[in-house]
């Protein structure tokens, strides 16, 4: 697969970090950023397209906190259809152009008994049950063809994000995230044996990204915000519109944590 060309106006503003904004979540693009440039996803030559309501579908760039950042407003999963390698090319394309440290953002089910919706949990691991993995086929000449997983979601980063939570007195989790195809909601028995696999939060996408990420030698953040209970846990069914309205409902507190790991990058 070939990685299409940028705007020559983005490929000079030499972004260094790059954010994804999960469901819901798009609103910090507007919010925090000191916005440069936009650039919608149909306007780049054989680039995918987002499909789900609540991604907007574009990058933004700019400056955050005095660094230069690129947005993903919108990304894409597995259960639209794309190949790995389609939904995982603007990670490509990212490093590229010169981002070295990832931020990816999600919407995700709590598993743990402590979550509760409103929650935001770092990522210190995830589980992959795609069933597949983005390297398959790649044929491209950039990255590590058997990448270390050791340690995915970067450990000092980590430090830093949890002290800073600490100090300004936010209930930051840090747990598991386990990735399933979606998009049908999980049924409580998956749900009981996510549990006994060690996962804290589930979700559709994150895993997919954070692996490119790491062949290509990026430094990975993760925050899941726990936007409902899982099911069998939850009282009521579960839905896209739920999601929505709890993300909105944390938007200010959400702001405030990722610009903070962003300038703690």
């Amino acid at each position: 697969m070939q990685i299409p060309a940028l705007p020559v106006e983005l490929v000079d503003f030499k972004p260094e970090i790059g954010l994804i904004l999960g469901s819901g979540l798009g609103f910090f693009a507007d919010d925090r950023i000191e916005v440069v440039g936009r650039l919608p996803y149909d306007k780049i030559e054989g680039f995918p397209v987002s499909t789900v309501p609540g991604h907007a579908g574009q990058f933004v760039y700019g400056t955050l906190e005095g660094k230069r950042v690129i947005c993903m407003q919108g990304r894409f999963h597995y259960y639209e259809g794309y190949r790995m390698a389609d939904l995982t090319l603007p990670i490509r394309l990212m490093h590229r152009i010169g981002v070295h440290t990832l931020f990816v953002t999600n919407a995700a089910g709590g598993i743990n008994l402590d979550y509760t919706p409103g929650d935001f949990m770092m990522l210190s691991d995830h589980i992959n049950f795609l069933g597949t993995n983005p390297l398959i086929g790649w044929q491209g000449d950039e990255g590590v063809r058997f990448p270390d997983m050791t340690e995915v979601y970067d450990g000092a980063l980590r430090a830093r994000i949890r002290d800073w939570a600490k100090a300004h007195s936010v209930d930051l989790k840090e747990g598991v995230y386990l990735a399933t195809t979606g998009p049908s909601f999980e049924t409580p028995a998956e749900i009981r044996a996510f549990a006994a696999l060690g996962a804290d939060a589930v979700g559709m996408s994150t895993v997919p990204e954070a692996i490119v990420a790491r062949t290509l030698n990026m430094r990975v953040l993760g925050i899941s915000c726990i936007t409902n209970a899982a099911a069998g846990i939850s009282k009521t069914e579960l839905s896209h519109e739920d999601v929505s309205e709890t993300a909105d409902r944390v938007r200010p507190q959400f702001a405030d944590l990722l610009a903070a790991g962003v300038q703690l990058a």
